[in-house]
């Protein structure tokens, strides 16, 4: 198992160098998700006015990339008796009640997804689940003492028990936005997730390569027109290169 995996979006850093060591994702014997079902949360009221339309583009965005070409890429990752193909959108929801900080825990955002799946708001968790949780403009969180817009702009874990998912803050820091619109940023960040949450759902144990991390942090920050949307370029390893 790799000691704190990379699992984040990292802040957009600019023009970057092409990788020192050549890149080569290699497979770990953990979960993958063959037909991965998305869980959309939208936390706070903000997503109820204001953003209200941001989330309604996020929803478009998701159903589309879920049966895209994108995750067609991602099939050459299936291995022995998991074929990766498409996805499919489970659902979306609002959290109206946020924290009254500016600030958030990972443990908190755990402990959140583990009421809401309780309460049944969130459905229950199966082989393919994976919940996508998204922040409202002024709530940022805390990964074990790195703060998003200071050191990364998202990133997927996973708890105990088998449940996986994601975190997209509000892209409200020019390190998050990278000289995109806040739409096409958060969908470029999303997609990164996305495809690492798929083919390495529980860091370190899926696809994974010890010096660069996972399929997105190997191209982070190089993105792509798909359809209407922006997505970010992902590792293949049979072209050795970000497509």
């Amino acid at each position: 198992m790799v000691t704190d995996p990379i699992r984040i979006v990292p802040l957009h850093p600019g023009p970057a160098a092409a990788p020192a060591i050549p890149a080569n994702l290699t497979y770990r014997g953990g979960p993958l998700l063959s037909s991965v079902e998305v869980f959309m949360a939208f936390w706070g009221a903000a997503w109820l006015a204001a953003e209200a339309p941001l989330m309604k583009q996020m929803n478009d965005f998701f159903l589309y990339v879920l049966a895209s070409p994108l995750m067609d890429q991602l099939r050459e990752y299936s291995v022995p008796g998991i074929s990766i193909g498409h996805g499919s959108l489970a659902g979306t929801m609002i959290i109206p009640d946020r924290p009254t900080g500016s600030t958030v825990t990972d443990a908190e955002i755990q402990n959140l997804i583990r009421a809401e799946i309780a309460k049944t708001t969130l459905p229950k968790t199966n082989a393919n689940s994976l919940y996508f949780l998204f922040l409202p403009p002024g709530l940022e969180v805390d990964l074990g003492g790195q703060k998003s817009c200071a050191k990364f702009c998202g990133y997927h874990n996973s708890i105990a028990g088998g449940i996986y998912y994601a975190v997209a803050p509000y892209p409200g820091c020019s390190g998050c936005v990278g000289g995109l619109h806040a739409l096409d940023a958060l969908t470029s960040t999303s997609s990164h997730e996305l495809c690492e949450a798929i083919t390495d759902p529980m860091p370190g144990e899926g696809w994974y390569d010890t010096n660069q991390g996972e399929i997105g942090d190997i191209c982070a920050w190089k993105t792509k027109r798909l359809g209407t949307w922006t997505v970010q370029l992902e590792w293949s390893n049979q072209r050795g290169a970000c497509i």
